[in-house]
């Protein structure tokens, strides 16, 4: 069981154009300043802590800290998390991970992470062109050379970091510059997540009903393109198949041979069922994922409801079932099903020619990659059941034994 925290909610120092949480404040607007605002307070993180690590089957324990901005809670806050997990440990291990977008960090944040073993994901789109396009600050200047600073500082004092990168209609058409930058920061292991976002109505600011296969009216125009999402997997796959293997760690190709091999994928996406994941607001509401942080996906509140009650509920067991229960027909039949599983279900708001809903407005990009990767993931396949080195690909290609299209 996983459970993401947000201890300062959807609050943010900036506005990017694609958000999808920082809607979220709305829902909590009855929060008075006062009493806190949107943040965590000191009582639910213990309480947190605590019923978090009591709640594990393992002995790993993993906090994931998310945001909203997390660094908008000052460094004493997250001392306060040391010490408290310190506390409740018992004889798990602790790790923990956060998001930023790296334009507070300092001396001081570093050398934190760097002291107690924190891995910090790094919101950043590339090159400056790129990421300046969409992910402003919240007065609307730019923040890709404070985004950049942050990461010369965790690079300084040797912070383990990855970075989160978000492919729209304007990065995704040059893929390679996009991952040439980030080999060019020193970034080994970087997560690539399309865009897709609708148009909402304004009368509850939800999002629309299915859309026919074509239809893209209700998409944004700074979502990524099926044709873009496909052509771009395929050119950064190609450099990184040839060249790479084993020195940089791209997620979704892990994911992907994960899934060949039949083993779970490590990211939910591509997964068969979803809810394992849950995503716990500052106030201490639970809700069935980050992406559906909705008043029907409200699973209840930890002041007064366990974790091991949640997300073992019958709401939750429903909703991770859906993934697979609600897959169209044309899905259940599709030769990349095993490797794909519908993807996301905040994706899949399309309606197929045969008239069913649920099929992913990414449908014929994942096809086009799983296509394009498919001698690639068998050989590595077989290297793995050989107990060989997946990075062996690197010279059947040299040798012409693999041929690249």
């Amino acid at each position: 069981m996983y459970i993401m925290a947000k201890p300062a909610g959807s609050l943010c120092n900036m506005k990017c154009t694609y958000c999808y949480y920082l809607e979220k404040d709305k829902m909590y607007s009855h929060a008075q300043e006062g009493s806190g605002g949107h943040f965590m307070s000191d009582e639910l993180l213990e309480k947190y802590i605590r019923e978090y690590i009591n709640s594990q089957s393992t002995r790993e324990v993993l906090f994931t800290w998310h945001g909203g901005e997390t660094l908008l809670r000052p460094l004493s806050f997250y001392k306060r998390v040391m010490e408290l997990q310190r506390r409740y440990a018992g004889d798990h291990i602790i790790d923990n991970s956060i998001q930023t977008n790296a334009t507070l960090l300092n001396d001081d944040w570093c050398r934190f992470f760097k002291e107690n073993g924190w891995l910090v994901g790094v919101s950043i789109d590339g090159p400056q062109e790129f990421h300046d396009e969409f992910r402003r600050m919240k007065g609307g200047g730019p923040s890709w050379t404070k985004v950049m600073n942050g990461i010369h500082l965790l690079n300084r004092h040797g912070v383990e970091w990855n970075a989160l990168a978000v492919v729209n209609d304007f990065n995704g058409d040059y893929p390679l510059e996009f991952y040439h930058f980030f080999k060019s920061i020193g970034c080994h292991y970087i997560q690539f997540t399309p865009v897709v976002e609708r148009t909402f109505s304004h009368e509850d600011g939800r999002q629309l009903a299915a859309v026919h296969e074509g239809d893209a009216s209700t998409i944004t125009d700074f979502s990524v393109t099926p044709k873009q999402w496909g052509d771009f997997l395929c050119a950064i796959f190609d450099e990184w198949v040839q060249n790479d293997v084993a020195n940089y760690y791209v997620q979704i190709f892990d994911a992907t041979l994960a899934n060949w091999m039949g083993v779970p994928p490590g990211v939910c996406s591509l997964a068969e069922t979803c809810g394992h994941a849950g995503a716990m607001e500052w106030n201490g509401d639970v809700y069935s994922c980050d992406h559906f942080v909705f008043p029907e996906y409200l699973l209840g509140n930890l002041n007064t409801t366990s974790f091991l009650q949640m997300m073992n509920s019958e709401r939750q067991i429903k909703f991770g079932n859906a993934k697979q229960e609600k897959l169209p027909q044309r899905c259940k039949d599709c030769e990349w099903k095993f490797t794909c599983n519908g993807e996301c279900p905040r994706n899949r708001f399309c309606r197929t020619p045969e008239g069913e809903d649920g099929w992913n407005y990414l449908c014929a990009g994942y096809r086009q990659f799983f296509a394009h990767v498919a001698p690639f993931m068998d050989y590595m396949k077989q290297k793995l059941h050989k107990n060989e080195a997946p990075a062996d690909i690197m010279d059947a290609i040299r040798r012409g034994e693999l041929t690249l299209k």
